[in-house]
C-alpha cells in the first residue's frame, strides 16, 4: 500500500489527484490489474468525475450543499455533521482498472479527493492489485 498526502485549503473542495495516483502506479510498475484509491477520513471522500471543466466540481459541491447544508440543525456537536453526510454520499473509495499501464477511464474522467471539513492535512491510500499471471 502507498500513501499520498493532500493539504486542502478550503472547507469544501474537489482536488484532481489523477496524476498522483498514476505516478504511484508507474512506481509500482502497474501494468495490468486494479488500483484501489481509499480515503481513511470520515469527513472526506473520493470520486471519479469530469476533469475537463472545473464548473462540474463547483456544481457537485453546490448540489451536495443543497442536500446537506453546513448551517442546519444537526445533533452532532462538532459542527461538521454536514461533512459526514457528504462523505457518506460520495463514498470513501474508487476502483480503477489498469491495462498495459494505462487507467481504463473515460476521456474526461479524473480521480478527485473530496474535502468536506477543511482546510486539513489528509491522507489517501493506494493499493495496486496486479492481474494474476495467466488470468485473462
Amino acid at each position: 500500500m502507498r500513501e499520498i498526502h493532500i493539504s486542502t485549503r478550503q472547507r469544501t473542495e474537489l482536488i484532481d489527484i489523477t496524476s498522483r495516483v498514476m505516478s504511484v502506479l508507474k512506481e509500482e510498475d502497474g501494468r495490468s490489474g486494479v488500483c484501489v484509491v481509499y480515503v481513511p477520513h470520515t469527513t472526506a471522500g473520493i470520486t471519479i468525475n469530469e476533469n475537463a471543466d472545473p464548473t462540474v466540481c463547483q456544481d457537485i459541491l453546490a448540489g451536495l450543499e443543497r442536500i446537506a447544508p453546513a448551517k442546519a440543525e444537526y445533533r452532532h456537536r462538532e459542527g461538521n455533521a454536514d461533512a459526514h453526510i457528504k462523505a457518506s454520499i460520495v463514498g470513501s473509495s474508487v476502483m480503477v482498472m489498469v491495462e498495459d499501464g494505462r487507467p481504463q477511464m473515460g476521456t474526461w474522467q479524473g480521480i478527485f479527493f473530496c474535502e468536506f471539513d477543511g482546510p486539513r492535512s489528509r491522507r489517501v491510500w493506494i493499493r495496486w492489485i496486479p492481474r494474476q499471471t495467466g488470468a485473462a
